[in-house]
C-alpha cells in the first residue's frame, strides 16, 4: 500500500516592478523678454563668426578694391572726357561702398545653409523662442557684420580724393546698414529652402551682380536707354547707389556742372527722389523682404 504525500501548492509571485519616474520638462513660455534675448544670442553669434574667421574678412575685401583701384585706374583715361575732370574712381567710390555690403550681406545669409547641413539649424529651431526671433536676429547680425566692412571702405576714402566729412560718413554708414539689412533678410527668405550651399551661392551670384550693374553703381543714371531706364528704376539697390552717391558728391570740390552730370539723382517721370525717400524705400524693402523671410523660415521642417 502506497500513500502519496502532497504538500501544499505554493506559487511564487514576482516582486511588482519599480515604477519608472518620469520627468517632468517644463518649457518657459515665450515673453517679450525671452525673444529679445534669442534675437540677440543670433546676433551676437554672427559677429562672434565672423571675428574668428579672418580670411573671410580679406576675401570679402578683394572684390571691391579691385573695381575701385584696378577698375578705376584701367579705364580712367578712356572716360576722362565724360567725367568732367572728375576720377574715375572717385565716381566708383559710392557704387563701391555698396558692394562691399553686398557680398558680406550674403556670405551672412549663406550661414542658414551651413547650419543646416552641419544639424546646428535642428538645434534652434527646437530652442523655445519663435522662429521670426532666429531671422530677426541673423539680419541685424548681418547688417551689422556689412557695417563694419563699409567702416573699412570709408576709411580709405582719402585715397579717392574724398574728404572725411563727418555728415557724410554718418549718411554713408546708415544708408549702407538699411541696404546690408535688405539684402540680408533676402538672403535669408532665399536660404530658407535650400540644402545645399553650392545652390545658394550659384542662385545669389545670379541676382546680386545682376542688381548691382544694373543700379547704376558704375555709370550715371541719367540719359540710359530706355529698357536699361526701366531695369534700373525697378532694381531695389539704385535706391541705395544713389543717395550715397549724392551725399559724396556733395562733400566733393567740384564744378556744378559735374555734380549735375555724374550724381543728377533718380527720377520718377520728372519728380527726382528726396535721399530721404530713397533711404525709406530702402527700409521698407528690407522689412517687407524680412516678413517673407520670417514665413518661409516657418514653414521650414
Amino acid at each position: 500500500m502506497s500513500t502519496t504525500a502532497s504538500g501544499p501548492a505554493t506559487t511564487e509571485q514576482s516582486p511588482a516592478p519599480t515604477p519608472t519616474p518620469v520627468v517632468r520638462v517644463s518649457v518657459p513660455k515665450r515673453t517679450l523678454r525671452s525673444e529679445l534675448r534669442a534675437i540677440k544670442v543670433v546676433w551676437f553669434r554672427e559677429l562672434i563668426r565672423f571675428r574668428t574667421d579672418r580670411m573671410r574678412m580679406v576675401t570679402t575685401l578683394v572684390q571691391p578694391f579691385l573695381f575701385l583701384f584696378v577698375l578705376g585706374a584701367g579705364l580712367q583715361r578712356l572716360s576722362s572726357a565724360g567725367t568732367h575732370g572728375v576720377a574715375l574712381r572717385t565716381f566708383i567710390y559710392p557704387g563701391i561702398l555698396c558692394i562691399s555690403v553686398m557680398f558680406t550681406a550674403m556670405f551672412s545669409a549663406a550661414s542658414i545653409v551651413w547650419d543646416r547641413e552641419f544639424g546646428f539649424l535642428r538645434e534652434m529651431l527646437v530652442a523655445p523662442v519663435s522662429r521670426g526671433a532666429i531671422v530677426i536676429g541673423k539680419c541685424l547680425g548681418g547688417a551689422t557684420v556689412a557695417g563694419f566692412q563699409g567702416v573699412i571702405m570709408i576709411c580709405i576714402a582719402g585715397l579717392v580724393s574724398v574728404p572725411y566729412a563727418p555728415v557724410m560718413i554718418l549718411e554713408v554708414l546708415v544708408l549702407q546698414l538699411l541696404l546690408a539689412f535688405a539684402l540680408t533678410a533676402f538672403g535669408v527668405m532665399m536660404a530658407a529652402r535650400m540644402n545645399q550651399m553650392q545652390s545658394f551661392m550659384a542662385l545669389m551670384q545670379m541676382v546680386i551682380m545682376p542688381l548691382f550693374f544694373i543700379s547704376g553703381a558704375l555709370f550715371p543714371v541719367a540719359g540710359l536707354p530706355a529698357w536699361l531706364n526701366i531695369l534700373n528704376r525697378l532694381d531695389p539697390i539704385t535706391y541705395a547707389v544713389d543717395p550715397i552717391r549724392r551725399a559724396v558728391f556733395a562733400h566733393l570740390d567740384i564744378s556744378e556742372v559735374a555734380r549735375h552730370a555724374l550724381a543728377p539723382g533718380v527720377t520718377w517721370w520728372g519728380w527726382r527722389l528726396p535721399g530721404v525717400f530713397e533711404a525709406a524705400l530702402v527700409a521698407m524693402i528690407g522689412v517687407g523682404l524680412l516678413s517673407i523671410a520670417i514665413v518661409r523660415f516657418s514653414r521650414t521642417e
